[in-house]
């Protein structure tokens, strides 16, 4: 069969625009690669795969920390997988649409070896209507967290990264941990409920973009849940993200984790496509 598709090439700073282009085909889906390429700039590009179909960019590939593809086709994935099956790139997951996530791992697997988890059902789910305008319960001791409070907020941050991926987010030293942490609540990006000096709720935007704020890092500290606090923060933070930052708000979860989806559901999110994620 003849392709239709070229191989698989690192992308440079000219193709910058239309690689947010491709991205904007689909904001929801696409806003981590979308804000990797806003906060780096033009020289970002050199952490982009891409393919093309009649000299026009037709698919992206995101390769660094994470490997995510963009609107990849069997040819596209195929193309990836030629490039990255040669050597085990130093990343920690492959995540992003479902069909696309798992259909690479597919042709990556033999290759690169076992996955320390597969999670092929993540609904990806958004809401774009303020919790005010239906009435929702909002607690209104959600604000973003303070400069001066990375200290409380590093803890709440590796726990819950330890409790979601299975390993804590840093051995020995916190330094470069740290500093992702305070990047973080600098950009007005950490939602906190601080409580006796402790963080006992945490929400964060990990990726902004095309009017499209993607939370992550969503905690509870163990011993405050099941009393009711999940929905109403939730519902807070989605108020002050629309109110200030993004009129979409977005947010990808486990399928098996009932107790999250109910959360969600209930603070107005609603599945619109569907994720997966390779822990490496």
């Amino acid at each position: 069969m003849l392709r239709t598709l070229s191989a698989a090439r690192t992308l440079g700073p000219g193709e910058y625009n239309a690689a947010l282009d491709l991205c904007a085909t689909d904001p929801l889906a696409n806003v981590f690669v979308a804000a990797r390429l806003i906060e780096g700039g033009p020289t970002f590009t050199g952490s982009l795969l891409g393919v093309e179909a009649s000299h026009q960019l037709r698919s992206l590939c995101w390769i660094s920390a994470n490997v995510v593809p963009v609107a990849a086709d069997d040819e596209a994935l195929d193309a990836y997988a030629a490039r990255l099956r040669r050597k085990r790139r130093r990343c920690s997951s492959i995540f992003g649409d479902s069909e696309q996530v798992l259909g690479l791992w597919s042709r990556l697997e033999r290759h690169w070896g076992d996955a320390r988890s597969v999670r092929p059902d993540q609904p990806m789910m958004a809401v774009s209507t303020a919790p005010l305008l239906n009435d929702r319960p909002i607690d209104t001791r959600v604000r973003p967290a303070r400069p001066d409070e990375v200290d409380i907020v590093l803890p709440a941050s590796a726990r819950m990264f330890t409790e979601e991926i299975g390993y804590p987010p840093y051995l020995g030293s916190d330094r470069d941990y740290r500093r992702m942490v305070a990047a973080l609540i600098r950009a007005g990006h950490t939602f906190v409920i601080v409580e006796d000096g402790r963080v006992i709720f945490k929400a964060d935007i990990g990726s902004l973009a095309s009017g499209v704020a993607q939370i992550q890092g969503v905690w509870v500290a163990p011993d405050r849940r099941g009393q009711g606090i999940a929905v109403p923060a939730m519902n807070a933070v989605v108020q002050q993200v629309i109110d200030t930052i993004a009129p979409t708000v977005t947010l990808y979860v486990n399928a098996y984790n009932e107790p999250a989806l109910r959360t969600y559901y209930a603070a107005g999110f609603r599945q619109v496509s569907r994720f997966a994620t390779v822990i490496l």
